[in-house]
């Protein structure tokens, strides 16, 4: 054993002496997202986050697993951005050779170190943390073709505002791709009750264990997105008590000092042994000839369920349609034994044949009766009217007229030869939800699922206004009429307010019969950068609300040059100009190099656009020519996108990179936008103009500053001032305004 352990020994000494190691260490950053792989010899592999947040106090493990691809040992030092006011709790290393240190930096010198190492790498993605507090660790050895494990832990005390508390862990903004695999996990537990989880940043799994415990992940889309990861939860006292949040960001470009605010309800849970309110539920089933087969097969199991989902007591009634308009009973009538089983056999002998008369079906529905407390329409066709009265305007009228008792109607369009602006306006205006059942989907769980979480809403037409009556102090809330609130839905309004003073926001409506309002206090100062994301969620909602209507305007052809229309396009590219926020409409606004196409718009077409005046033309040349998609593959992709804009909850993709809907109905992704805090930088041609810069982009730089000279130096302050360092991750030109002045950076290749 003597004789091989001396063996081992030598051999590990003439190992080294034959291959020495590096002295000139490698920084190994793991939040950047780095291009240049052949200037960082030691590759970050895989970093796992686990993080514990126990009430207030979050305690995070970042487990780095670091690769050394080299035929040499090379040393490395990891420089760990993190969010002030950590304590540094512990460093682990688990390779051979002498155990490294941990320091956690002051700010002074974290800027100090960082601007070196940007100096030393040339490297203007490594900016975007030039004003962060860092831990450094000092070198140590990684064998060559191996892998060692770093694990640091740090502690902080997490903020909380009336209830919230807020999370992040840093990491860069760029969309540059990376080998680098992120995992991560977080445990919040809590001794109240845990109302609500959010993140504005990444798309997330939420595992509830009890009341005061919970388990994120993030979804395998989000893992492989950048950007610093974002979560902020609320707790009640109990769970008969709301818990409400707002989170604010102020706008200093306003004249009258306001900003942006996002509100977020969990409305009390409601008591199990309450008694529930009765549903009144008329299922409209479409039996026009396009319906035979499996599709009228999946609607007759679809009627079956909801049947047996109705509790006794609970009234129904079936309409059906082709040319003509039949019913189950001439009114709706109380579930028992007897009337489910006889209407058991009426589902069964539906058989489709025939046209499709639209308009008289929905009256039918919609016809003035006695009602229970929450009457319901469930209303589905799969073709467009062509029977009866077939003009878009006048069902879409006569639907909301007709429609005296308050009835929600979830409509369901099967297929892609529906009306699909149709579908959206008849439910919308009646505070429920239009659905579409893509071309093999299944009608029956579609409607199953709707049907689910229907069981009485916590609040009806609920209404959210600011407390003070003197003057306004909320407006442009997105959505502008609020939906029910069914139990377990969140309430989520997005707004402005004007003024600096605290207010209070008031959301109210009808429960059970007696009218409830839910109240919190609203300090615009508690706002700021941490809160950047919700200017650009709010923007996005408008987007998305500005399209519905201009798609509305277009029924029945509409008139393209209608003064309003075009003040609904020049809102909708002001607005994605500003806050990076891409549509098929919009999207040729941003270039990426070498995409040749972005939905049928040449990219040399869209580089040479040039300004907001053409480009206006050219969102109204596409928004007119595509409004007159009103069926079809073109027609249900705008529904869904729009859709998809009016219910976010993250801003986008991390980076910028933004995913719409074609009209074949692929998920396209679009990239040419660059976020980092409140700052967007948008693709034109060669260069990234900041979205303020976009009006004035051919006009000539006042200054251009090339980077690691003297005066890129001069400039970093002011970057790091004004938070714009990030925007230069990306490398290339990047145009954005600095110091009051038009500067053009060229960071090289």
């Amino acid at each position: 054993m003597r004789s091989a352990a001396a063996a081992l020994v030598l051999a590990l000494a003439s190992f080294c002496s034959a291959q020495p190691v590096e002295h000139h260490p490698i920084d190994v950053i793991p939040q950047i997202r780095t291009r240049h792989l052949e200037r960082w010899p030691v590759q970050l592999q895989r970093a796992d986050a686990k993080v514990t947040i126990n009430d207030q106090v979050a305690t995070t493990t970042l487990v780095l697993t670091l690769f050394n691809p080299s035929r040499s040992p090379m040393e490395a030092r990891v420089t760990l951005p993190v969010p002030d006011g950590i304590t540094l709790r512990s460093m682990a290393y688990d390779g051979v050779g002498p155990e490294p240190t941990a320091t956690l930096l002051p700010r002074d010198k974290a800027r100090d170190i960082y601007n070196s190492i940007v100096n030393r790498y040339k490297d203007p993605a490594l900016l975007e943390f030039l004003s962060s507090t860092l831990i450094q660790t000092s070198a140590f050895p990684i064998p060559a073709n191996s892998s060692q494990n770093v694990t640091i832990v740090y502690e902080q005390v997490l903020p909380a505002d009336a209830g919230r508390v807020d999370y992040i862990l840093p990491r860069s903004e760029s969309i540059e791709s990376s080998n680098t695999e992120w995992r991560l996990e977080v445990s919040i537990k809590s001794q109240s009750p845990v109302a609500s989880i959010y993140s504005p940043s990444h798309e997330v799994q939420i595992e509830r264990k009890s009341d005061n415990e919970a388990r994120v992940s993030l979804t395998s889309s989000a893992a492989a997105q950048p950007g610093s990861f974002r979560l902020a939860f609320t707790t009640r006292a109990n769970k008969n008590e709301p818990s409400l949040t707002v989170f604010t960001y102020p706008d200093y470009s306003a004249p009258d000092s306001g900003g942006y605010f996002m509100l977020m309800a969990q409305l009390p849970e409601l008591d199990a042994k309450r008694e529930r309110v009765n549903r009144e539920v008329t299922l409209v089933i479409d039996r026009s000839g396009s319906m035979r087969g499996e599709k009228m097969e999946q609607a007759r199991q679809a009627a079956l369920q909801i049947i047996e989902g109705l509790r006794p007591g609970e009234s129904f009634n079936i309409i059906d349609y082709s040319d003509s308009v039949e019913s189950f009973k001439p009114a709706p009538v109380v579930k028992d034994d007897d009337t489910a089983r006889a209407a058991k056999a009426y589902i069964a002998k539906l058989e489709a044949n025939g046209g499709t008369n639209i308009y008289d079906a929905l009256l039918t529905a919609l016809r003035p009766g006695p009602t229970q407390p929450l009457p319901l329409v469930l209303f589905l066709t799969d073709g467009l009217p062509t029977v009866g009265e077939r003009s878009e305007v006048a069902i879409r009228n006569a639907a909301q007229k007709a429609n005296t008792a308050n009835r929600r109607i979830f409509s369901f369009g099967v297929g892609l030869d529906v009306n699909s602006p149709l579908l959206t306006a008849i439910s919308t205006t009646s505070r429920a939800a239009p659905t579409f059942v893509l071309p093999k989907e299944d009608v029956e769980v579609k409607v199953s699922q709707v049907f689910r979480r229907l069981d009485g809403p916590v609040m009806e037409a609920p209404a959210l206004a600011a407390s003070e009556t003197a003057e306004t102090r909320i407006r442009e809330l997105q959505p502008g009429k609020l939906m029910d609130v069914f139990e377990g839905d969140q309430v989520v309004v997005l707004g402005r307010y004007v003024g600096e003073r605290p207010f209070r926001l008031e959301l109210a409506g009808n429960s059970f019969g007696r009218e409830q309002k839910f109240a919190i206090n609203v300090d615009p100062a508690a706002g700021g950068m941490k809160h950047s994301f919700v200017p650009r969620l709010w923007a996005t909602r408008k987007i998305g609300a500005l399209i519905d209507a201009v798609r509305q305007s277009g029924a029945d052809g509409g008139n393209p040059n209608d003064p309003k229309t075009k003040e609904l396009v020049d809102e909708i590219v002001r607005l994605s100009t500003k806050f990076g926020v891409l549509t098929e409409y919009t999207a040729f606004l941003a270039v990426e190099p070498g995409e040749k196409h972005h939905f049928g718009l040449p990219a040399d077409s869209a580089v040479n656009l040039g300004g907001l005046p053409a480009a206006r033309e050219e969102a109204a040349k596409r928004i007119t020519t595509r409004n007159k998609d009103r069926s079809g593959g073109g027609g249900v992709n705008q529904e869904l996108n729009s859709r998809e804009l009016t219910d976010r909850l993250t801003p986008a993709e991390g980076g910028g990179r933004q995913v719409i809907i074609d009209e074949d109905l692929n998920r396209v992704e679009v990239g040419g936008v660059q976020f980092m805090n409140e700052h967007t930088l948008i693709r034109r041609g060669e260069r990234w103009v900041e979205s303020t810069l976009i009006e004035h982009e051919n006009e000539p730089p006042q200054r251009t500053i090339k980077f690691g000279t003297d005066e890129f130096e001069k400039i970093m302050p002011a970057l790091a001032k004004e938070n714009k360092q990030g925007l230069l991750a990306r490398g290339g030109k990047v145009y954005l305004m600095l110091e009051n002045q038009r500067t053009l950076i060229d960071l090289g290749e």
